[in-house]
């Protein structure tokens, strides 16, 4: 692929064709603030934040979207490029609540990062805001739209990574939002709930349902592990506290999966802390159940199979496996059934 040459602050840096003003800042370590942009995302342009000078060109051009060419001389702090972001931001700030002490996303918001380094309280543009009401309707998210910034990230991941094309723009100018179709719920849409979007807001437009008055962002600690709903090993970020998960995040530079989760890997996880879950092997005796130990219950096990393959033979024993256990434990468990009690019969809960 060809290269471009091109100088952003003063130092040159060549750049395959294609690639954009922001691809190039980032190669040469230069950071440019965006609130919409999204690596693996096509650019869409919608925050305004990466606003940059080119020379030559009328107006300032969104970095994350306009592609780098040869010869080009470009600026990204200059007095005219740090005015605008700031007025992009208290445009953004005019219609978005400023209860930064009660929201969810403290601590991980990346507009009140922004507003932190422009040295942003507020905004002097008073007018009409939103007031919608907290959705709170669906199991997983909580959605308050009084508090999305239009990003389109949760539009993006939903049609280009998750394939499901489930919510889009609604209306025009100042009632624009984002929603289903047609005015539906979620469960109306073609929504599968894996949380893409969750994951990618920048605000405290969406948030878990799980995690709300359970703790700041700084109160939890980060715990990586390998999901065991299935064999595909999607790295999981447990959120912890008081001994406790109270959310599941992923990472995005690390894993197979690179930050994508499904419903069960993201929402799945309150089996851990469940009553009903089983913490010690039971051995049924006159009818009811007793704790026993590993040793006792295993030898239990055992001798009830070797009886019933005595009896009726290895073809009146199956197996199966769950998609739960690694690959190394449903090896065994195959390798038990058919090299110690000689049954092919075994099968896999994800087998269809």
């Amino acid at each position: 692929m060809s290269e471009v040459k091109l100088t952003i602050d003063g130092r040159e840096v060549a750049v395959p064709q294609g690639w954009t003003l922001l691809q190039a800042a980032n190669k040469l370590g230069i950071r440019i603030p965006t609130l919409c942009h999204l690596w693996e995302l096509s650019p869409c342009s919608a925050c305004r934040i990466c606003l940059v000078e080119v020379e030559g060109a009328r107006n300032l051009v969104t970095a994350c979207s306009y592609p780098a060419a040869a010869g080009m001389k470009v600026h990204t702090r200059t007095e005219r490029v740090l005015k605008a972001r700031r007025l992009v931001m208290e445009l953004i700030l005019s219609d978005h609540p400023l209860d930064c002490m009660t929201c969810e996303k403290t601590g991980s918001c990346q507009l009140q990062d922004l507003a932190y380094e422009m040295g942003l309280s507020g905004s002097r543009m008073k007018g009409e805001q939103h007031r919608y009401p907290v959705d709170q309707g669906n199991p997983f998210i909580v959605r308050d739209y009084n508090k999305c910034v239009l990003c389109e990230r949760c539009i993006r991941i939903c049609d280009e990574i998750q394939g499901s094309m489930a919510i889009e723009y609604a209306h025009r100018g100042f009632h624009t939002k984002v929603g289903v179709p047609y005015h539906r719920s979620l469960t109306e849409s073609d929504c599968v709930f894996c949380g893409q979007c969750v994951s990618v807001c920048p605000v405290g437009a969406l948030t878990e349902r799980s995690r709300v008055g359970r703790g700041r962002e700084w109160e939890f600690q980060k715990v990586k592990t390998i999901c065991s709903y299935c064999g595909v090993g999607c790295l999981l970020v447990l959120n912890v506290k008081d001994g406790e998960i109270v959310r599941v995040t992923s990472d995005r530079n690390s894993g197979v999966n690179r930050g994508n989760l499904c419903v069960k890997g993201r929402f799945g996880f309150d089996y851990v802390h469940s009553p009903d879950r089983l913490a010690e092997p039971l051995i049924r005796e006159g009818g009811t159940l007793r704790p026993a130990s590993w040793e006792e219950a295993l030898d239990r096990a055992a001798e009830g199979m070797k009886k019933i393959r005595k009896e009726y033979g290895p073809d009146s024993i199956a197996f199966l496996v769950s998609a739960k256990c690694t690959n190394e434990e449903n090896y065994l468990l195959q390798k038990l059934a058919r090299a110690a009690l000689g049954t092919n019969n075994v099968d896999h809960c994800a087998r269809l």
